[in-house]
């Protein structure tokens, strides 16, 4: 029950967290504020901590969706946790070095995680340009 508990909470953080990117507001001549960028920094860090932590809860509840070296990622629980938040920066930040693999869920789960990873600063830039513009 409990980790149940801490996925949605998890996923309520980081469906909030993205949509603050898409409702920024910004000074009046001003292309791209400081605000702005620490926004989308504490963005990226949440849905890093986020994907991070729902990896790790998956992983603790028994459903193995990440493999190394040929061998399911499993152990106690801040061993789990490091695997868990390293994959979750490799696959928001790039496509991945290769050495941590997703299987089932897991694979989904990074999907989004790499879309989210490349919409985001897409969608920082798009919203400043158009926000220039109406100005």
């Amino acid at each position: 029950m409990f980790p149940l508990f801490i996925l949605s909470m998890v996923i309520a953080g980081l469906v909030m967290s993205i949509k603050s990117l898409f409702s920024m507001s910004r000074k009046r001549n001003q292309y791209i504020s400081f605000e702005n960028i620490v926004l989308l920094f504490f963005i990226y860090i949440t849905v890093l901590l986020g994907f991070g932590i729902i990896y790790t809860s998956f992983i603790m509840l028994g459903a193995p969706i990440l493999i190394e070296d040929g061998k399911y990622i499993s152990g106690d629980f801040f061993s789990v946790l490091q695997d868990s938040m390293y994959f979750s920066a490799i696959t928001l930040f790039s496509v991945g070095y290769g050495d941590i693999t997703p299987v089932g869920v897991g694979r989904w789960l990074s999907i989004i995680e790499a879309l989210l990873g490349y919409i985001m600063p897409t969608a920082f830039v798009v919203r400043s340009v158009v926000n220039y513009e109406r100005d």
